[in-house]
Formats: C-alpha cells, structure tokens, sequence
C-alpha cells in the first residue's frame, strides 16, 4: 500500500465533505481496483482513466449521493486501517462483517484486491486497506 491509496482516499473524503461531483486521482493499480470495487458496491457512480492526462496515470471518480439536492453521500465513513507507517494482516479466520454487513472492508490479497466477503468466501487473507460504510 503506498502514498497514492492514502492521498486518494483523503480526496475522496474531502470532496464528499465539499459536496463535489467527481474527484480525480493520480492512479496505480491498487488505486483504480480499490475505486472500481466501490464502484462495483454502489459507493461511486463511476470510475475513468482519464486520457488527457499527459504522462501520469490520472482517474475521475464520479461521486454519488442519497438525494441529489441535499447532496447527502453514499459514503459516510471511509476509513484507512492499513496505513504506510502500519501495516494491518489479517489472516482468513479473523475477517469480520463490517458493520454488520452494511459495510464493506476491501483487502489486497495474494488473488487481487477483493472485498472481505469475497475474501471470507475464498478463505485467504492479506492486507486490510479500509472500511467503508
């Protein structure tokens, strides 16, 4: 896990607090798997590389929300538990339900980045990046 996932993260957190439409992201691959699995959870709209971007690697992630004129996020709470200065491991058996499965925990694994269900299922473990719900 590297600077980028936690500098992304942070932007999502504080464009929702702005009530933004779309943050961009400079991207690697953990960044845009992390991005397309809340995509794939219902979190975020959408996720594109953007291909004007020159040489770096840059996403657009279209932000979502309850009520388009409250602007009330899907997300309430995107928290980092694996952190640069402290990595988190987790072993298979001690993967629990976020939130009582309202929530999701996303994990990099040896077999790609998954969430913590898909990981529970598939019983492997690997580094715990963050939970979201």
């Amino acid at each position: 896990m590297g600077k980028r996932l936690v500098d992304g993260i942070s932007k999502i957190k504080n464009a929702l607090m702005s009530k933004h439409d779309y943050v961009d992201l400079e991207s690697n691959s953990l960044v845009y798997s992390v991005c397309e699995i809340l995509k794939n959870e219902g979190y975020v709209k959408d996720v594109k590389k953007l291909e004007e971007s020159g040489n770096k690697n840059m996403i657009r992630v279209v932000l979502k929300y309850m009520d388009e004129s409250k602007k009330q996020p899907v997300i309430r709470t995107l928290k980092l538990i694996s952190k640069p200065s402290r990595r988190v491991y987790v072993r298979a058996d001690e993967l629990k339900p976020v939130m009582n499965d309202l929530g999701i925990g996303i994990i990099s694994t040896s077999k790609g980045v998954m969430t913590t269900q898909k990981a529970r299922e598939l019983n492997i473990g690997g580094e715990y990046i963050c939970e979201v719900f």
